[in-house]
């Protein structure tokens, strides 16, 4: 039998790096689509950056992604890249909407044009549900987004079902509630918390600085999550699926764990700041992935303590190698 080939984009973000770490344990050949930028960072792929064929393409430019997929000859496509982050949509919601929304119709005629018999995997967004319709989320819940990120997510969530019955394309969308890791980036709120613990217990900070600590999130492990990925893509009829833990928890609940984990204080170094604020803010997200359970047999393997802890652990390990304080990243 062949070696199966994927191809991920993405694969420097913390999913694309999870799920390259996985499929090449599989026996996969993995490919890896980057963008020519000088802001590009191999550090979550450096430990097997020999082990992976990386290949330069855009979300916003459609030739490069049919020579990428040319080049590739990819079995399984996973399109993970996307402008991640929520907050940040609302500075540039346009570009949002290029690269979230209407790079998948490219990555999707791409695929059209070079590959119609590869498997395709969407990395679809628990922010689509936005202002729930329902407790918890289903795959049936209607989407009501609330952020340029939610929106241009559920676009690119429809128009890959609309490309799997128009032209039958085994296309999946995975509605991934949050996953976090130790390679989640400084931006997010898990990681801005772990992150701000391990520096304050160090002394290389003081305070912690967040906005809505009530907000409440369906918070999982990433590389639980990239596994669900990939079984979606092992199945014979494309299906879309809800990834989650079925469990809420509070910003404040993640704050007391990961400051127990670094024996500080809460209320001596926590500070409430109102810019940090959203527009419109997403209250209340938990997810039913019981269909995944049944179809896939996925279920997460890492509770949301764990991961928090795990977090702090390898932010303090990382924070103690940095050659001096004024090289840590403060945010």
């Amino acid at each position: 039998m062949s070696v199966r080939r994927a191809l991920i984009t993405g694969i420097t973000g913390q999913d694309g790096s999870y799920l390259a770490d996985f499929l090449l344990d599989q026996g996969y050949e993995v490919h890896g689509m980057v963008r020519r930028s000088s802001t590009e960072k191999f550090d979550r792929i450096e430990h097997a950056r020999d082990r992976l064929i990386l290949h330069q393409g855009d979300l916003l430019d459609q030739r490069s992604l049919v020579d990428t997929m040319r080049a590739a000859r990819p079995h399984e496509i996973y399109n993970l890249a996307a402008m991640s982050y929520v907050a940040a949509s609302w500075v540039q919601p346009t570009l949002t909407a290029e690269f979230t929304g209407t790079g998948v119709t490219r990555m999707l005629e791409a695929m059209r044009e070079t590959c119609p018999d590869a498997r395709f995997y969407q990395a679809s967004s628990s922010e689509m549900f936005g202002k729930v319709r329902e407790v918890p989320q289903t795959e049936r819940t209607p989407f009501y987004p609330r952020s340029p990120y939610g929106v241009a997510k559920a676009y690119g969530h429809h128009i890959t079902v609309n490309y799997r019955e128009s032209y039958g394309l085994h296309a999946t969308s995975g509605i991934l509630f949050n996953h976090e890791s130790p390679r989640r980036g400084l931006e997010f709120v898990t990681r801005k918390i772990t992150w701000h613990a391990a520096a304050i217990k160090l002394g290389l900070e003081v305070k912690l600085r967040l906005g809505n600590l009530e907000a409440e999130r369906d918070w999982g492990f990433a590389g639980d999550y990239v596994r669900a990925m990939w079984l979606m893509l092992q199945q014979d009829e494309p299906e879309d699926f809800v990834i989650a833990t079925g469990t809420a928890h509070s910003v404040r609940e993640c704050v007391e764990i990961a400051f127990d984990h670094a024996g500080l204080e809460v209320d001596e170094h926590v500070e409430i700041d109102p810019t940090l604020l959203r527009p419109a803010e997403v209250e209340h997200l938990v997810g039913d992935a019981s269909k995944a359970k049944r179809i896939l047999g996925w279920e997460p393997e890492v509770g949301f303590e764990e991961l928090i802890r795990m977090m702090v652990e390898a932010d303090q390990a990382l924070l103690k190698h940095e050659s001096s304080p004024h090289g840590v990243r403060r945010l």
